[in-house]
């Protein structure tokens, strides 16, 4: 597909929504040369993520996590596709609306905490200098706009603390109030849990989910750690450099007013039909090189495909003689 394609699509994707997502993949592809090898990163990636919405991205290592964060941070080009972040074109865009994009636009969250804080300067003072970098609040307003973020993140104690004096929770929450200092319309968190122990990174998940709730940032999660997907409601599998399946959680009332927590997988289908069956049922059923299919009045089935040994085995009964050839079968009548 080539990139004129690939917008017109965008803008017919967007138009049928509604309203433009703060995150629109469409046939993302990203390949890397290296001595004169290329391997191929992202092979048609789609995702979209809505204004206002907490979203997990989940896969294992190599599956193109880290390469699709790059690109949605601007920090990379795609090779080929759309990729739309906060309204900007991420393929087209020039070199000032991108420095704009990063300083405005879109917030990051690394997971080595030492690329997140400035370890020469304090809680307050790391965010008084994303302040003063975006100049979104004039110089004598930046101490109490600080004070405001810190407390958000339940670090306010961390104000007049280095990195160092910090503990690694304690320095990501800061991380975040960095991260969202000029109100980023989206926030990108790069495995910010990948150093941390279960409880500690439950409190930053914490952090995160009340950055959504009370500033309406659009939140992407990208991590490897599957324990992430309890805090959010979407979380989306990443296979090969596509999206494959996602995992939706709700909460639904029965018969006598309980509630109860719902949790629904569903396979992601491309505009050309593909889709990527989950591993455990391919390993199940043992499916592979080809499956039937059935079309039915509500669903499609999907049955193993028959392998070699039983279409052998079927030439073989069919090729069979229609008599009995057997010797000792007339003496046996």
């Amino acid at each position: 597909m080539n990139a004129g394609t690939a917008t017109g699509f965008a803008a017919t994707h967007v138009a049928a929504q509604g309203t433009e997502p703060h995150v629109l993949c469409v046939d993302l592809v990203r390949i890397f040369t290296a001595q004169g090898v290329e391997v191929q990163a992202l092979q048609g990636l789609n995702l979209r993520v809505d204004e206002g919405e907490l979203v997990a991205l989940v896969g294992a290592s190599g599956s193109g996590k880290s390469t699709l964060m790059t690109i949605l941070s601007g920090l990379d080009t795609p090779t080929a596709g759309t990729a739309r972040v906060a309204g900007h074109d991420l393929l087209s865009m020039k070199r000032a609306e991108r420095v704009s994009f990063q300083r405005h636009s879109v917030g990051f969250v690394w997971q080595q905490t030492t690329r997140n804080l400035l370890p020469y300067l304090t809680g307050s003072e790391n965010i008084a200098l994303a302040l003063s970098v975006g100049r979104t609040v004039p110089r004598s307003g930046r101490r109490a706009a600080s004070t405001e973020l810190l407390e958000l993140l339940e670090v306010g104690a961390c104000a007049d603390r280095r990195p160092g004096e910090m503990s690694g929770g304690q320095q990501q929450r800061v991380a975040i109030a960095v991260a969202i200092a000029n109100s980023p319309r989206v926030l990108l968190a790069d495995e910010p849990t990948g150093e941390l122990d279960e409880a500690t990174s439950a409190e930053v998940l914490g952090a995160m989910e009340s950055v959504n709730r009370e500033r309406g940032v659009t939140i992407l999660i990208v991590t490897h750690d599957p324990a992430v997907s309890e805090h959010v409601r979407r979380t989306v599998q990443i296979r090969d450099g596509r999206t494959s399946t996602e995992l939706l959680r709700s909460t639904r009332l029965d018969e006598h007013g309980r509630e109860h927590n719902i949790a629904e997988e569903f396979a992601v289908l491309d505009r050309a039909g593909r889709l990527q069956l989950p591993q455990d049922f391919t390993t199940s059923l043992r499916l592979r090189d080809r499956v039937r299919l059935s079309l039915e009045p509500d669903h499609v089935g999907v049955w193993p495909g028959q392998r070699s040994a039983d279409r052998a085995a079927t030439i073989e009964a069919d090729a069979a003689p229609l008599v009995d050839t057997d010797p000792n079968a007339e003496e046996r009548s």
